[in-house]
């Protein structure tokens, strides 16, 4: 087994938000009465990259509810508002929580959820977690087989458009990013599985789009609900399962056991891999972040073990 690798900070702690208290009082007046009863405790979401408001309410009545908000300034409330028209689009089948009611008040747009009660898994990966993770999401994709949304940006199209920095690299458009030395000798290859990808993402169904650990809660029963619908995508299903298992990687998982089931293309695996290594750590040497201080640390970490995961399947030369 390898050696386990963990991120400088734990995505269950991630976020920086505001709190209930902080919300102008006219919005918080505002969400008791849509809840129907005032707020006496709040949880805030500590997993995440925003800086906008997100936690777990508990009312007076005993109800519990899930609330972000953001001001309409924020570019988060229009990522609030896209997850609230996609999350109300679901299917039954998708382990996923409810929409239960949006509000727009006082100059900020506020999104209410159904409340998990729950956790984000801890890493390294527990395989009762990973195995419900990877269930939650079968189950979801095969309901999403066909879209429940039009006009959905295709996942080929983004890999073309935003997720193919070692292309960029190799023709001198863009500076390599800080990366083991080893990289240098293998731009070409990289830059090949990158442009070979597109054509191996096609198909009718919808992606999350954004799936990795902190996007999954695991409830008292061990099972395991997706999160944060906010960037969908039309394309294989398999391609969501390989960015999730980065971090069972960084666990010392055999993930390319894990992946056997979902037939996904030996290119596309190493295309996928090697088109997000090249994305997270493009973004990674990027300066600080104006969402969360912690979102680089992510992103180097994400791209750090996407490219070592994919060394190991190409059997290249990492050391010496």
């Amino acid at each position: 087994m390898r050696p386990v690798s963990l991120p400088e900070v734990a995505y269950g702690a991630t976020a920086v938000r505001p709190e209930w208290a902080d919300l102008p009082p006219a919005v918080r007046a505002a969400v008791n009465d849509r809840l129907g009863s005032p707020v006496v405790a709040a949880s805030t979401a500590g997993g995440g990259f925003t800086r906008a408001f997100a936690a777990t309410v508990e009312t007076a009545d005993g109800g519990r509810a899930f609330l972000k908000a953001a001001p309409l300034a924020d570019p988060a409330s229009d990522a609030y508002a896209r997850e609230a028209a996609i999350t109300s689009a679901l299917p039954p089948e998708v382990p996923a929580a409810r929409l239960l009611w949006t509000l727009v008040t006082d100059g900020y747009y506020v999104l209410c959820l159904e409340a998990i009660r729950g956790r984000v898994p801890d890493l390294p990966w527990k395989p009762d977690d990973l195995a419900a993770a990877l269930q939650a999401w079968r189950q979801a994709s095969a309901a999403l087989a066909v879209s429940p949304i039009a006009d959905l940006p295709r996942l080929s199209d983004i890999v073309r458009g935003e997720l193919s920095w070692w292309s960029e690299v190799a023709a001198g458009r863009a500076p390599l990013p800080p990366s083991p030395a080893w990289v240098r000798s293998h731009l070409e290859e990289l830059a090949r599985l990158e442009q070979g990808l597109p054509q191996l993402l096609e198909g009718p169904g919808m992606l999350h789009g954004d799936l990795r650990i902190d996007n999954i809660m695991i409830d008292g029963y061990g099972k395991s609900w997706l999160c944060d619908w906010t960037w969908p995508c039309l394309g294989a299903p398999w391609f969501d399962t390989v960015t999730l298992l980065v971090t069972a990687y960084a666990s010392g998982l055999d993930t390319d056991r894990l992946l056997d089931p979902w037939g996904a293309p030996e290119a596309g695996v190493d295309g996928a891999l090697a088109a997000m290594s090249g994305y997270w750590l493009t973004r990674a040497a990027g300066g600080p972040s104006s969402a969360s201080p912690h979102s680089r640390q992510h992103q180097r970490f994400s791209g750090s073990q996407a490219l070592a995961w994919l060394a190991s399947r190409r059997g290249w030369r990492t050391t010496g």
